[in-house]
């Protein structure tokens, strides 16, 4: 085996458990309380794959994450709206539209986005939930 490509298989299996960290999940009935009561910061992504606006909130969200690892403490879950919109889960939380961004920590919600993507405000509720995540 060449070096440079033993390096590399190397680097990749080195980083793989935080790759599985960092993905994000796709909501299923139950998820969101399991991870609270793990003590996990769950970051909340409403969105439907036609809104342009939950692209654009994806585009900077994927960004954030590409600038500070750090941000892989929290745990992301996409809500499909077509999908869940009218869930238990939406209806709790009062979840007005898709492209709606949510922060939860335990029984609290630590802060809220509706429609905006702005990179400025969602890195201020990524840093949030960062923050209640290392906490």
């Amino acid at each position: 085996m060449k070096r440079r490509t033993f390096l590399t298989l190397s680097a990749g299996a080195a980083l793989a458990p935080l790759a599985a960290r960092a993905a994000v999940m796709d909501y299923t009935p139950g998820l969101v309380t399991e991870a609270l009561e793990r003590g996990e910061t769950v970051f909340l992504d409403f969105k439907a794959s036609w809104c342009s606006t939950c692209a654009a909130q994806e585009r900077v969200i994927n960004a954030l994450k590409g600038e500070n690892p750090a941000y892989e403490a929290i745990t992301f879950i996409n809500v499909d709206w077509d999908e869940h919109g009218k869930s238990a889960l939406a209806k709790s939380l009062n979840i007005p539209r898709r492209s709606t961004l949510v922060v939860l920590k335990g029984d609290q919600e630590l802060g809220r986005i509706v429609a905006g993507t702005g990179k400025d405000e969602i890195k201020a509720l990524m840093d949030t939930a960062l923050t209640a995540a290392t906490a």
